[in-house]
């Protein structure tokens, strides 16, 4: 191919990828002088609030009883600062409209920011006492940890829930898009995919992690355990008359106090999963499960025998 060929077919392709109706639903209309969200700077965020709830495992580690509130009030301002650009990110790019905005509203939209920046800061201290909580299940969930710091600085399902319980908040505020980016940061760390809708009670742990998925309208209790590979899905989605999803129906499960999930079960639609309940691993429940009932999937009598033969027992 000549290089006059060559210019004429990337030019013919430039041309086709730019066209209006091939972009439909794929392009993102920018406005000069609106941030972007960034996965860089949601990672720092991320950084910064594990090392503002757990000084020491995260963060310098050379901070102690004397310089702990000098550490944390450097990062607290830096958080702050962080979070509002985020946050002024999110509501941008949630307000696409292609009209320049004037100067109030923007204006009304980074003291907006601000604003929330300002009170989810002030939710750390709460949030750090419901982590402290998840620490504690994690541990005595657990009997080959051998102490809350192997907890907090090796096992993911605190990293997940850290992101997830920060990223809750920012949801429950009303920030479009970067609550979304935070969860799924967790979920490329971790393999844990929670959607930061979600509701997550208390002493809440998950073992191992790889492969759980909640989905954002799940209701989780207190004192829930979970295993790797589970699913809290939904069953189906409502159609409107055009046959596209019903967005907010709720749809995942309930999942009531002191319930245990066991490895790879499936849980699907909106039942309720009664309190104490116990579902075995491999199983699939689609229906309401009475309080201090159990679910298990049968093992076929041909493995029982063999394990019985080898002396391995179930």
């Amino acid at each position: 191919m000549s290089k006059c060929n060559r210019t004429h077919v990337l030019t013919q392709t430039v041309n086709e990828l730019s066209e209006t109706e091939s972009l439909k639903g794929l392009f993102h209309q920018h406005r000069d002088g609106d941030p972007l969200p960034s996965a860089k700077a949601l990672e720092e965020i991320i950084d910064l609030s594990r090392a503002i709830i757990f000084p020491g495992y995260y963060g310098k580690s050379s901070v102690n009883s004397k310089t702990i509130k000098y550490h944390i009030g450097v990062n607290v301002e830096r958080l702050q600062k962080l979070l509002s650009e985020q946050i002024l990110a999110g509501l941008c790019f949630a307000d696409c409209v292609e009209e320049e905005d004037d100067y109030n509203t923007h204006c009304e939209k980074r003291k907006k920011a601000e604003d929330l920046s300002a009170k989810l800061i002030c939710k750390l201290p709460e949030i750090r006492k419901t982590l402290a909580t998840d620490v504690v299940a994690a541990y005595n969930g657990d009997p080959a940890a051998e102490s809350f710091a192997e907890i907090i600085a090796c096992y993911p399902v605190i990293k997940t829930l850290t992101n997830y319980r920060i990223a809750h908040e920012l949801y429950v505020m009303g920030v479009p898009l970067i609550p979304r980016m935070m969860t799924e940061m967790a979920h490329s760390e971790t393999g844990v995919d929670i959607h930061p809708g979600a509701q997550i009670g208390k002493y809440f742990t998950i073992d191992h992690g790889t492969g759980v998925v909640i989905g954002a309208t799940c209701i989780i209790g207190d004192n829930v355990k979970l295993y790797q590979g589970v699913t809290l899905g939904a069953k189906s989605f409502p159609m409107d008359e055009r046959g596209n999803p019903i967005k907010g129906v709720p749809r995942h499960p309930i999942l009531e106090d002191n319930v245990i999930v066991y490895a790879n079960a499936t849980v699907l639609g909106r039942i309720t999963i009664g309190k104490s309940c116990i579902i075995g691993a491999n199983t699939w429940v689609m229906e309401d499960m009475k309080p201090k009932t159990r679910k298990y999937k049968k093992i076929k009598q041909d493995l029982l025998d063999i394990q019985y033969n080898n002396g391995t027992g179930i």
